[in-house]
């Protein structure tokens, strides 16, 4: 099954690897357990699905996450295999629609406000008080 990422991006099923092991949670504890843990690769540096840009921009972005443009992600989180699969390609589809995001907005850097600035000063009197009321009384 081919994981759409976005109208413009499909993953061919060809390109996605699976692996499946016994899970450490639910369901895989039993003496008669199945293999739900799942793995999902997908080479992101030989996939013919992404543009030379997209290919770049994913390598820039999920670099730490990448081994050898390589990425996985795994899911163990429910009993049924068949319900981890559909977690994990989620889990990669977010990954990579992330990665392919646009940067957002830079924030421009503004002065504070006077109201805020007497508001957090004001703030600062009334913690001041409170610790100065804790201290112990002066014998003067």
């Amino acid at each position: 099954m081919d994981l759409e990422i976005s109208p413009a991006l499909t993953i061919p099923a060809p390109e996605l690897r699976w692996r499946f092991s016994r899970s450490s949670g639910p369901g895989g504890q039993h003496i008669n357990t199945s293999d739900s843990r799942v793995e999902l690769s997908w080479n992101v540096a030989a996939s013919a699905a992404l543009s030379d840009g997209q290919r770049l921009m994913q390598v820039m972005r999920l670099g730490p996450r990448l081994i050898t443009g390589v990425i996985t992600v795994t899911a163990s989180e429910r009993r049924s295999q068949l319900r981890n699969r559909e977690i994990a390609l989620a889990k990669l589809a977010d990954l990579v629609a992330e990665g392919l995001a646009p940067d957002a907005a830079r924030r421009r850097a503004t002065k504070p406000t006077r109201g805020s600035n007497r508001r957090r000063l004001a703030a600062k009197e009334r913690r001041a008080a409170t610790k100065q009321q804790r201290k112990r009384p002066s014998l003067d």
